[in-house]
């Protein structure tokens, strides 16, 4: 009995460390720093909208419930930005292109982890006139919807560059 016991919490210990893990770090690859720029433009993303929720049953009926979060990362991009005090153009300006960044965002990778998955995404910075790259930032981010990890990611990903 007591080695069943023994047994039994030995598995319950190994499935619950196996579903732990931990985020990776964000990683920057800055060539100069990014608070040089006074003034930035994101290009354009397009919307995405995620779900999650689940049905339950009982001896008295079925119950549901379902969260949908919708999420424009160049939005979140320019928040971050904004809050940092830079500011924002709807277009290029050919005369402050010395002192405009360009901003791109992609999605980089997806991984299983914590009996869910994260999403990687990439942020790169380039100089509005050069095209030259400024700096790249890359982190993951997990949530509850998939609108959740980008969101987290993206904020972990800019987080380091105005420490």
């Amino acid at each position: 009995m007591k080695q069943l016991l023994a047994l039994t919490s030995v598995l319950l210990s190994a499935i619950l460390l196996w579903g732990c893990g931990t985020l990776k770090s964000p990683i920057i690859q800055q060539n100069e720093p990014v608070s040089s720029y006074r003034y930035f433009y994101v290009t354009p993303t397009s919307e995405l909208t995620s779900s999650s929720g689940g049905v339950y049953g009982g001896q008295y009926g079925t119950y549901g419930s379902t969260t949908t979060k919708s999420l424009n990362p160049s939005d979140v991009i320019s928040g971050v930005l904004l809050k940092q005090g830079m500011v924002r153009l709807p277009e290029l300006d050919p005369e402050l292109l010395d002192k405009t960044l360009v901003v791109n965002y992609g999605e980089s990778g997806r991984r299983n982890l914590n009996l869910g998955y994260s999403i990687e995404v990439t942020i790169q910075f380039l100089q509005a006139r050069t095209h030259s790259v400024v700096c790249i930032c890359t982190a993951e981010g997990q949530g509850s919807t998939e609108a959740d990890d980008i969101r987290i990611a993206i904020t972990r990903a800019l987080e380091p560059l105005f420490k």
